[in-house]
């Protein structure tokens, strides 16, 4: 079993996503013994945003690519390699102002790649990148599921359906900046879950 665990965290301490995929990784490795982890953490290495050169370097072909474009295409390839390797993947998704890090954008624009993780047919798109598990941490300071203001859940779950992946798992932990009551109920019931969903 190989597990991939994305933190997408601007905080290298003191978020809240962090420690929770950080258990849920832990108490997957307990479960399944022997199963290799890799960490991808956005706050330690930022992953670049695509601009014009980076998404030049993906269209030209590769034996025109300039040495430079090669060092970008083997940083892309080196992620979709990553998540293809992978049976469970652990995302770690806190809410900034009502939408995903930057960082975990950037990241699907560099793996959602036509011909890597997705091909285009007659019918459409179909996704290249199956029979995963995905587990998504979300964590909010205000409580946003099931309202307009929750602009996360919808937009993980066609992207991730786009390049093939569809068993989606989402883990809530919401009113984090609601009181400390509010803080501490969420937390709890959220690690609860965590240990449930890891069994």
């Amino acid at each position: 079993m190989k597990i991939l665990q994305i933190k997408s965290s601007i905080f290298t301490s003191g978020g809240q996503s962090g420690p929770l995929t950080d258990q849920l990784t832990q108490d997957l490795l307990a479960t399944y013994p022997n199963s290799s982890l890799t960490v991808r953490d956005f706050a330690k290495e930022a992953v670049p945003h695509l601009d014009e050169s980076r998404f030049m370097a993906f269209l030209t072909t590769p034996e025109e690519r300039t040495e430079e474009q090669k060092a970008v295409v083997r940083y892309s390839d080196e992620l979709i390699r990553e998540i293809k390797e992978s049976d469970i993947i652990v995302i770690g998704l806190p809410m900034y102002n009502l939408g995903v890090p930057s960082n975990l954008k950037a990241y699907f624009d560099h793996i959602g790649r036509v011909g890597e993780t997705f091909k285009y047919t007659e019918t459409g798109p179909v996704g290249l990148v199956t029979g995963k598990k995905v587990y998504v941490v979300a964590t909010r300071g205000g409580q946003y599921q099931g309202t307009p203001y929750d602009t996360q859940t919808d937009y993980i779950k066609v992207f991730l359906g786009f390049i093939g992946i569809t068993e989606v798992d989402f883990i809530y932990a919401e009113g984090l900046n609601m009181g400390e009551e509010s803080k501490a109920n969420a937390l709890a019931s959220a690690r609860a879950l965590l240990k449930q969903k890891a069994a």
